[in-house]
């Protein structure tokens, strides 16, 4: 089922941050919002989660950081019930099993507290609690800005293969070009709240037409990087 949501906007302090704008995304879809700091990329994420969620739609969030996901003084296993019940799941009726060992946390202490963990394995937690249910959309927002690039690499791998055969849609934002060319079919090309270009990512970053996309793509440094 194709995913739709068209006037996505947002005004901040009297100034528009998002122009109207429209989405539509297919089952399997593997699409890249990226562009300047303050270009508008995690709005349009957050005002899509808001718009499809009041559809009905499921739809999963991953942060930034897992501190924004994971309070520092409830155990793992805390976390993993509240996701459960976000969903109207009965304790259990997540395979956590299967999400555990395909993310590579199998095995981890659920009694313990974020800290206990490390930040990969805190991310990759947060991946799997925003896989439950198998939702409709994924929206990872700079999911590996806070790891270092073997271990961001090593995150994606997992979630890639996971998601590989599944319905599930993917939409990374991230200032990640070298992120953005390894794991996104699509790219959106965002500036000063309005999208200004889109298409096949080889074709965005090889060929863009707009300056906010070439400005992107003449940064060629990030072809060396391990995402």
């Amino acid at each position: 089922m194709t995913l739709s949501a068209t006037g996505l906007s947002a005004v901040r302090s009297g100034r528009t941050i998002l122009h109207p704008t429209s989405v539509k995304i297919s089952p399997r879809d593997r699409i890249g919002v990226v562009g300047a700091s303050g270009s508008g990329k995690s709005t349009l994420g957050h005002a899509l989660i808001d718009d499809l969620r009041s559809q009905g739609k499921s739809v999963a969030h991953v942060p930034q950081s897992p501190d924004d996901a994971l309070d520092p003084l409830r155990s793992m296993a805390f976390h993993w019930r509240e996701a459960e019940n976000a969903l109207d799941l009965a304790p259990g009726a997540a395979d956590r099993g299967m999400l555990f060992e395909a993310l590579r946390i199998s095995g981890a202490d659920l009694r313990k507290r974020p800290w206990g963990w490390s930040r990969g394995m805190q991310q990759r937690f947060v991946i799997a609690m925003a896989l439950i249910g198998a939702p409709d959309l994924i929206v990872l927002d700079e999911p590996t800005s806070a790891l270092d690039p073997v271990v961001a690499a090593a995150t994606m791998d997992l979630l890639d293969r996971h998601l590989h055969g599944r319905d599930t849609a993917m939409m990374l934002i991230t200032h990640d070009l070298g992120l953005a060319a390894r794991r996104v079919s699509t790219l959106v090309v965002m500036d000063e709240g309005r999208i200004i270009e889109q298409g096949p990512t080889e074709a965005v970053l090889e060929r863009p037409r707009t300056p906010a996309a070439k400005s992107l793509a003449s940064h060629q440094n990030w072809m060396a990087l391990p995402c």
